[in-house]
C-alpha cells in the first residue's frame, strides 16, 4: 500500500487572517498553529503534504509556510479557485468565494493516488488524532464499501467562551462507525450547556459529552470520484436556489454515501482538546496551552530539531 498522504485546506486563510502577513504566532519561536499539526503529522508518519491554496496567496503561503514545511516533508500544492468548476457551468455574477470542502478535495484530485487525511490549517488537533487517522489508513483498504474514518471529539474540549462556533454533531452505532453527521452553525456554551440555534431565537441542548467532527478525515482515493460525480448535481440547485453562498460541504458527501449503503466511516475518538482562534481573544488560551504543552516535553523547544 502506498504511504499516506496528508491534505491541509489553506485556501481560506488569507481572507479569514485579512491576508497571510497578519497571520498571529501561538508559538515562542514564532510558531503558528499549522506548525504544530504538521510536526505532529510528521511525527505519526505522514512524510507528503498537499496544501490546498488560492494563488493570491501562493508567495506569502510559500514564504511563510511551505518553504519551510519542504525541509521535512514533500510538498505539493493544489489550488482552490472559484472559476474550477465542471466543463459547461460558469461562475454567477456576484460570486467570489471557493465552493466548500468538497470542491477543495476535488481540486488536488489528480494529486492524490493514495489513502489521505484532510485537515484544516487553522486548527489545532492534537498528537493523537494524527496517530489514529496515520494507523487506520496504513492498515485499512476499501472492500465491497467504502472504508473511511473521522477523528471524533469530545463536544466540550471544541467550544470557546467568547462566541459560537459550527461543528458537525455526530451520531455513531454501538460499533463506533458514523450513522450520521448534523452540521450547526450557531453553537455556544451557555448556562444550560452546549447549545445551538437555526434561527436565533429557539435553542437546543446538545447532550453532554457529544461526539463532533472537526474535519479530520481519513478517506481512499474513492471518495474523489464520488465528489467529482455528485458535484454538478450540486451545482444546479446551488446556482437556481443561493448561487453566492452554497458550500459544496465534505461531510455532506460522506453522510450521502453512508445513507445509501456505500461507505463506513469508523469514529476514531481523541482525548485531545481542539484549540483555534476562532476569535480574537481566543489567541491567548492557544498561547498558553503552547506554554504548557512544551513546559510538559510535549513538543520541543525547537520544533523540528530532530528532523533538520
Amino acid at each position: 500500500m502506498k504511504e499516506p498522504i496528508l491534505v491541509v485546506m489553506a485556501a481560506g486563510m488569507g481572507s479569514r487572517y485579512g491576508g497571510l502577513k497578519q497571520i498571529d504566532p501561538v508559538g515562542s519561536n514564532g510558531e503558528i498553529i499549522i506548525d504544530f499539526s504538521l510536526f505532529d503529522a510528521r511525527n505519526a508518519g505522514f512524510k507528503k503534504v498537499i496544501f490546498i491554496i488560492k494563488k493570491s496567496i501562493e508567495d506569502d503561503f510559500k514564504k511563510i509556510i511551505g518553504n519551510r514545511i519542504s525541509k521535512v516533508m514533500d510538498v505539493r500544492y493544489a489550488y482552490q479557485e472559484v472559476d474550477a468548476l465542471p466543463n459547461g457551468y460558469t461562475v454567477p455574477n456576484g460570486r467570489e468565494k471557493p465552493w466548500g470542502t468538497g470542491h477543495a478535495i476535488l481540486c488536488c484530485k489528480e494529486l492524490i493516488d493514495a489513502p489521505f487525511a484532510v485537515i484544516n490549517a487553522d486548527d489545532y488537533y492534537g498528537k493523537d488524532a494524527f496517530k489514529l487517522i496515520y494507523d487506520f489508513l496504513l492498515n485499512s483498504k476499501d472492500d465491497e464499501l467504502y472504508r473511511y474514518a473521522m477523528v471524533g471529539y469530545t463536544l466540550e474540549n471544541t467550544l470557546t467562551d467568547y462566541g459560537h462556533v459550527a461543528r458537525g454533531v455526530c451520531v455513531t452505532n454501538t460499533q463506533g462507525y458514523l450513522e450520521a453527521i448534523h452540521e450547526r452553525t450557531h453553537i455556544e456554551k451557555r448556562e444550560q450547556g452546549a447549545q445551538y440555534t437555526e434561527d436565533g431565537k429557539n435553542w437546543v441542548t446538545i447532550p453532554e459529552g457529544s461526539t463532533v467532527s472537526m474535519n479530520l478525515w481519513g478517506f481512499s482515493p474513492s471518495i474523489l470520484n464520488a465528489l467529482e460525480d455528485g458535484f454538478p448535481a450540486f451545482l444546479d440547485k446551488a446556482i437556481a436556489e443561493n448561487p453566492l453562498k452554497s458550500e459544496y460541504f465534505l461531510p455532506t458527501m460522506v453522510d450521502n454515501l453512508i445513507v445509501g449503503g456505500k461507505a463506513t466511516v469508523k469514529v476514531l475518538k481523541s482525548s485531545d482538546r481542539w484549540y483555534g482562534v476562532t476569535y480574537r481573544e481566543d489567541k491567548p488560551v492557544v498561547v498558553n496551552a503552547i506554554k504548557k504543552m512544551r513546559e510538559n516535553g510535549i513538543y520541543p523547544e525547537k520544533l523540528w530539531g530532530d528532523f533538520t
